[in-house]
């Protein structure tokens, strides 16, 4: 992770007047999946890079200890060892950048990456009532300094959507600066359900708002909405962090998560990332990806640029 943002003190002047173009955002978002591409082993580096970014995650009903062990091996062992050598890369200890599961199974997690020697990724965990927050604040602070206790290094807490939808974003403010307090050492990342906010100009205001307040990253949705990662939500947020880093020199990570599942996807995201913001916010202590079956396909891709062919079922089976 980056150094932590450590928030600024409230201030309504920086959301107000504020006009999103949205058929300009579109059409900018419309560009960044068909005016660049990468092939050949340009692609390849930046599948590499893009597994190094994501948060490999599993957030179901079902998970139990022996799943979660499956998802922390295959976080330290993403791509087939034999692909990696045959890269020729120097760096050949490839790791996922996180596993994000839920606090009840934070312990298994830092059980799992001891047993497969992957204490050097992350645990983060969804917290606050996730994925709702429709819970009392006492509740869902707790809930993040229970997760922290049990390992968890970062934290994905989810906004009070009430207070955006009704404008009150010094409640936003408020809420998320005491759920900073609560995670301590660990990073926070703010998810603020952008599929639910109404507008472009509430997402911009809860992206502000919420760096404000101390967020480490913001996140574009919890991955339950109807909507989830976007790009044209996507130009948004990442325009916010801009003005933020612009206004006070911190730097805030960014994380697309929800329907992101193509190896194609996660090029376009990283092309908007370098575009945008530079080269330093391709790296996964300034951006993550939210996802559960995005690997497979990454993986998929590698071994068809290593063998020339696509890899039966069988071939990649932890995919």
């Amino acid at each position: 992770m980056a150094a932590r943002n450590p928030g600024v003190e409230y201030d309504e002047s920086w959301i107000q007047n504020i006009y999103i173009n949205l058929p300009a955002v579109k059409r900018r978002a419309e560009t960044l999946g068909t005016r660049r591409t990468v092939k050949k082993q340009w692609q390849a580096a930046w599948l590499l890079r893009a597994v190094t970014c994501i948060d490999l995650t599993t957030l179901a009903g079902d998970d139990t200890p022996c799943n979660v062990a499956r998802l922390c091996y295959k976080a330290k062992h993403p791509v087939r060892q034999d692909l990696v050598k045959a890269l020729d890369i120097m760096d050949k200890d490839i790791t996922t950048g996180a596993v994000c599961v839920y606090p009840s199974r934070v312990a298994d997690c830092a059980k799992a990456l001891k047993a497969c020697n992957g204490t050097n990724i992350p645990i983060a965990s969804v917290a606050t009532g996730f994925p709702t927050g429709q819970t009392p604040l006492k509740t869902r602070l707790e809930e993040i300094k229970q997760a922290v206790s049990s390992g968890a290094r970062e934290i994905d807490i989810v906004i009070n959507r009430t207070y955006a939808l009704t404008g009150d974003w010094k409640g936003v403010y408020n809420e998320v600066r005491l759920m900073r307090e609560a995670c301590g050492e660990a990073h926070l990342k703010t998810i603020l359900a952008t599929g639910e906010l109404g507008s472009m100009v509430n997402v911009y205001k809860a992206s502000m708002v919420c760096m404000m307040a101390g967020a480490d990253f913001i996140k574009t949705s919890t991955g339950k909405e109807g909507v989830n990662a976007i790009l044209p939500v996507g130009l948004v947020m990442v325009r916010a962090i801009r003005e933020y880093h612009h206004r006070t020199t911190h730097k805030v990570g960014f994380k697309p998560a929800g329907g992101i599942r193509s190896a194609k996807d996660a090029c376009t995201w990283l092309s908007m990332m370098k575009e945008e913001l530079g080269d330093e916010w391709t790296k996964p202590n300034l951006f993550r990806i939210g996802a559960s079956s995005l690997l497979g396909d990454i993986e998929r891709q590698i071994f068809h640029y290593v063998t020339g062919r696509y890899a039966a079922a069988h071939e990649l089976p932890m995919a």
